[in-house]
C-alpha cells in the first residue's frame, strides 16, 4: 500500500527505519532499511538520535531515525512512518499532534493468508508475527482512525483524505 501511495503522492515523505537485522534478498540498504549493527542502534538510541525504536518479534531492533523526520516536518511535507504499536505510542508521547492511522486487514483470514503467501518467513516466524498482529488488533482503538485494506485503490484513497491530500 505505501509503494502505490506514493507512486500517486511523492512529495510525502516516507521515513527509512533502522534494523539490526540483515537484509532481505533484494532490500538495499538506506532505501528498504538502513542496516545497522547492534553497537550503532545502541549509540543512536544513547545520543538521543531515535524517534521510537522497538525490540521486534522478539529478535531484530527496528527503529525510526529522528533527524530525518524533523526536517520532513520542518518542511511542511506529510511524513508516513510505518511503525509498529510500541513505536506510535512512543511517537504519540513525543509528537501528540501527530495523527496516526492504524491500517487493517479485512479480516484475520486474509492477514493469515497474505503473511503465509508472502513465503518470506519460517513457520515460527509467522507464527510470532501472528501473535504480535493479535495485540496490534486489540489495539486498534489507541489510533485517530482505521483504514481497512481490502481494495488497494479505497485505501489508498482514504489515507490521501486523512492527510489532507486531494485524491489522485
Amino acid at each position: 500500500m505505501t509503494r502505490r501511495f506514493l507512486e500517486r503522492y511523492p512529495d510525502v515523505y516516507l521515513s527509512v527505519s533502522a534494523t539490526t537485522r540483515s537484509p532481505r534478498p533484494g532490500e538495499a540498504d538506506g532505501v528498504h532499511y538502513f542496516f545497522w549493527s547492534p553497537e550503532k542502534f545502541d549509540d543512536a538510541i544513547e545520543r538521543g538520535d531515535m524517534l521510537e525504536w522497538a525490540l521486534v518479534h522478539g529478535q531484530n531492533r527496528y527503529g525510526t531515525p529522528r533527524s530525518a523526520v524533523e526536517e520532513a516536518c520542518a518542511e511542511g511535507r506529510p511524513v508516513i512512518l510505518e511503525i509498529d504499536l510500541d513505536g506510535a505510542r512512543q511517537v504519540r508521547r513525543t509528537m501528540p499532534d501527530a495523527r496516526f492511522v492504524f491500517l487493517a486487514p479485512p479480516s484475520w483470514d486474509v492477514l493469515v493468508e497474505r503473511l503465509v503467501g508472502r513465503g518470506t518467513e519460517t513457520p515460527e516466524e509467522q507464527q510470532r508475527r501472528l501473535e504480535t498482529a493479535r495485540v496490534e488488533m486489540a489495539a486498534e482503538n489507541e489510533f485517530d482512525v482505521t483504514i481497512v485494506n481490502d481494495d488497494l485503490d479505497e485505501a489508498v484513497d482514504a489515507l490521501a483524505r486523512e492527510a489532507g491530500l486531494g485524491v489522485a
